[in-house]
């Protein structure tokens, strides 16, 4: 069954238990695939570095997190798990298959990295390394700009202080709905003139986030604050 799978990884285990492990959830026993998880995430974050700083030679140090967040999130691991198709390989509880746990992007992005785990102790790290290289260097060549990777407000902090302006200020205005469907109306102060900008959004974050890429928008184009 996992023979496509190590054909999809470019890797074959001298011991498939390691591999059995890493595809197996918690809610099937009590030897799972966590402590596996725990060590994968590592080993990822440091190829993942390896590849940004090599390919990357001009980044920052800030810019170099920024782009690393960017391929270890939940979201991208997911997706690579995806194209592994490890859905199908995935010893799940009885629970989460009703569930549809095969397709919660926390446990395949988890189940990814208990793979890179098992790869590194049955292989050793140039293994991991080149399984890494393999799955991730197509998404290396397709980020942006550390620059555009930068959240709303973290941008408009930055180009007031460039001017030498005061740093933006925040107000939650309002807050409404049902608690499973909260709006929320913040106001963002910022500029010379203490213009303010609002907007509104489904947590406080979001809301804020919005109304500081409104306020940098009308900022940037005014060209003066």
């Amino acid at each position: 069954m996992t023979a496509s799978l190590t054909r999809r990884l470019g890797y074959v285990f001298e011991n498939p238990k390691l591999l059995e492990t890493a595809l197996t959830h918690r809610s099937v026993t009590k030897h799972n695939n966590e402590r596996l998880e725990f060590l994968g995430d590592s080993i990822l974050n440091c190829i993942v570095s390896d590849l940004l700083y090599r390919a990357r030679p001009q980044a920052t140090e800030g810019d170099l997190s920024r782009l690393r967040a960017r391929l270890v999130r939940e979201e991208t691991l997911a997706d690579v798990a995806r194209t592994l198709v490890l859905e199908d390989h995935l010893r799940l509880g009885e629970g989460e298959l009703k569930s549809g746990g095969f397709r919660r992007a926390s446990i395949l992005a988890d189940a990814f990295e208990a793979i890179l785990a098992a790869v590194y102790l049955d292989g050793g790290f140039a293994a991991a390394f080149k399984v890494v290289e393999q799955l991730f260097t197509p998404l290396l060549n397709q980020l942006p700009a550390a620059e555009a990777l930068k959240d709303a407000k973290t941008r408009l902090q930055e180009w007031l202080q460039a001017r030498g302006e005061p740093l933006p200020s925040y107000e939650l205005l309002e807050q409404s709905g049902p608690d499973h469907q909260r709006k929320f109306r913040v106001s963002c102060v910022a500029g010379q003139g203490k213009k303010a900008w609002q907007a509104t959004g489904t947590s406080r974050r979001r809301a804020e986030q919005a109304a500081a890429e409104a306020a940098l928008t009308a900022l940037s184009q005014s060209g003066t604050s």
